[in-house]
């Protein structure tokens, strides 16, 4: 297999042997800074050709197409097959096909990766806390998990990974992301820090595990909050917009990717 496949970041899960997933990080690519090298993002200001070569790179190593979504920062799940195109606007998608990785681009959201104990399907979904709180305790989370192909499975079955994001360290927010948690679950109030001026500085991860368990998913791996999962401090290994825009103008994005094998 490809080496950049094994140097990158793979879950630590355990999915059924024709789950295949991986996270890219910022290694392995050919774009220049700010971007460098592996950036994986056409809507950064990076030239276009070394996207195009390090989204060949990306399927050169993992061995099947991967498929970007326009994302938004919303809740829409999208299913994708062997005709699915790049561009789709969505913020999760789901496959049960073996022609297509289940693709979601990151650089501080949190990327969250899912399977059934059987291996009958994939999913991926960005989120961001716009997305991950949704309206009204619905967010992108609960449409994947309720949607058409993963509504069948017991939740029980459900596997999910979580990538690395920014920390609960380094995510300062203001009040209005503690209420839009917090305005239909009080306990989410616990993954928030009271800072100066209002300020809090938020558990992204925590909020997703609460998420995910209060749908009765319990089995959840990856990112249990400590800091080797930071985007923002681990400046070495991942982009963040968060850090990297503030001080260069702008950041790559990074891609996590999971799929059925044949």
């Amino acid at each position: 297999m490809n080496p950049l496949f094994h140097n990158w970041l793979r879950p630590e899960w355990p999915a059924p042997p024709r789950v295949q997933a991986v996270m890219t990080d910022r290694v392995g690519g050919v774009s220049l800074a700010p971007w460098d090298s592996m950036n994986l993002g056409d809507h950064v200001g990076d030239r276009r050709q070394s996207v195009q070569t390090n989204r060949q790179r990306l399927q050169d190593a993992i061995g099947v197409r991967p498929v970007f979504l326009k994302q938004v920062h919303g809740v829409d799940a999208i299913v994708l097959d062997v005709s699915s195109q790049d561009g789709a606007e969505a913020d999760a998608c789901v496959t049960a096909g073996t022609e297509a990785a289940c693709t979601i681009m990151v650089a501080d959201c949190l990327p969250v990766l899912m399977c059934d104990v059987s291996g009958h399907w994939v999913a991926a979904a960005h989120a961001g806390w716009r997305g991950l709180a949704g309206v009204h305790g619905a967010g992108v989370l609960e449409s994947l998990l309720n949607s058409a192909p993963l509504s069948g499975t017991a939740r029980q079955d459900v596997l999910v990974w979580l990538g690395p994001c920014i920390g609960p360290q380094a995510f300062e927010v203001g009040p209005e992301v503690m209420a839009a948690f917090c305005a239909d679950d009080a306990e989410a109030a616990q993954f928030f820090k009271p800072v100066a001026h209002e300020k809090c500085l938020a558990d992204l991860a925590g909020l997703a595990r609460l998420r995910l368990h209060r749908m009765g998913v319990q089995r959840v791996f990856g990112n249990d909050s400590g800091a080797a999962w930071c985007t923002v401090t681990q400046n070495s290994r991942f982009f963040s917009h968060r850090r990297d825009s503030r001080v260069l103008g702008q950041s790559g994005r990074m891609a996590a990717c999971i799929w059925l094998a044949d």
